[in-house]
Parts: structure tokens; sequence; C-alpha cells
């Protein structure tokens, strides 16, 4: 909301996510700018395009929910800005791990942040997953932190595993002060495939 009222950075940002019960009535938000209107189209059908007025900073449908594809089109003089969607996702396949960045500087003082995510096969999130995620660091780096975002968590930020929230928890790397590459393994020993990446040291 902020990106897309404050700054000229092109956005378009649809929710909540596509995983419902089918005939559920589900309302769907778009935040945008840099364009005069926008188009939501399930599954190849459209829903019709809307526009803010005054000093809207979002726009709705109320769309019944059907498993697929919900996509958002904005467009300026009648040309298209951006385009996103949203997947009904599938059965929980394997952890991604996405960086902040991929070189950490071999201090007490920078970090990398990693956003974990339990995804399907095709790499849709698992919008309401709770599944615990272990952490496991080796190399030149050590786990400072852990997150899910959850306000009324009671769980350590120092834990080396977090329960994801809505499908997603964090994690905080840091160098330990040796002069070589960060192994991440991510795991939740429940048939969910394990994750790893590697980050390095500067």
């Amino acid at each position: 909301m902020y990106q897309s009222e404050w700054t000229t950075k092109p956005v378009l940002h649809i929710f909540p996510h596509w995983n419902w019960t089918a005939g559920q009535e589900v309302d769907v938000w778009a935040y945008y700018n840099n364009a005069d209107e926008v188009e939501l189209i399930l599954n190849g059908k459209s829903l019709g395009k809307k526009a803010k007025q005054n000093d809207d900073l979002h726009i709705s449908w109320r769309v019944k929910f059907e498993a697929g594809t919900i996509k958002a089109i904005s467009r300026k003089d009648g040309k298209v800005v951006l385009e996103k969607e949203i997947h009904t996702s599938g059965k929980a396949f394997k952890i991604d791990l996405k960086v902040d960045k991929t070189t950490i500087k071999n201090d007490a003082y920078d970090l990398v942040y990693v956003t974990v995510s339990v995804v399907d096969k095709d790499g849709n999130l698992i919008p309401n997953a709770n599944d615990l995620i272990n952490f496991e660091v080796t190399g030149g780096g050590k786990l400072v932190g852990v997150d899910n975002g959850y306000q009324a968590s009671l769980d350590s930020f120092k834990a080396n595993s977090c329960k994801v929230y809505n499908g997603k928890c964090i994690a905080i790397i840091q160098s330990n002060g040796k002069n070589e590459n960060i192994q991440l393994k991510a795991s939740t020993g429940n048939g969910i495939l394990d994750s790893a990446i590697e980050i390095g040291v500067k």
C-alpha cells in the first residue's frame, strides 16, 4: 500500500491467497499505481475492470472461489503495465529458500535474511502451512535469529527451528568469523523435501 501511494516504482499487488472452499465468497484486493485501471481474471474469465476513486487506497472484487488462477492486469492508456497471478496450491512438497543477498561480510554486523516458504511441486506457496522448520548452519556462519511474523507467538527468536506462519518464516544468518562459505540446511522431517543454500563470505 505504501509503495503504491508514495513511490514511483510500478506496483501491482493482489491478495489474499487462492486456497478456499468451492463457492466461498472471497474479497480480493488490489493495490496499484502508474496505471489507469486493473482488470481481474479468474481462470481466463474477466471479472471486470476497476479504478481507484477519490481517496481510495485500493480496489476490490467479491469473487466466488474456484480452484485455479486469479490474475490481475494493470493498464495505462490501454497498455499493460504489470501482471500478477496467484495460483491455488497443491500438497506441500518442498522448502523454498530465498536470500536477500548471496554474500556476507566477514564481520560481526552484516546479516543475510533468508525467506523460508513451504511450497507445492510447482513452487506455489502453501498458505495454511504451519510446519516446524529445523535449521542447520555450517561453515563460516551462525544462525542469529528466526521469526514467522505471528504476533502472539511465544517461541524464542534465538531457537534453531521455527514454525512457518501462513506458509512462511525467516532465518537470519551472520558470519562466525571464519573465512569460509556458509551452508544453511532447512528440514521438517515430515516428508517435505529438505532444502539447502550456500552463502559466500568476503
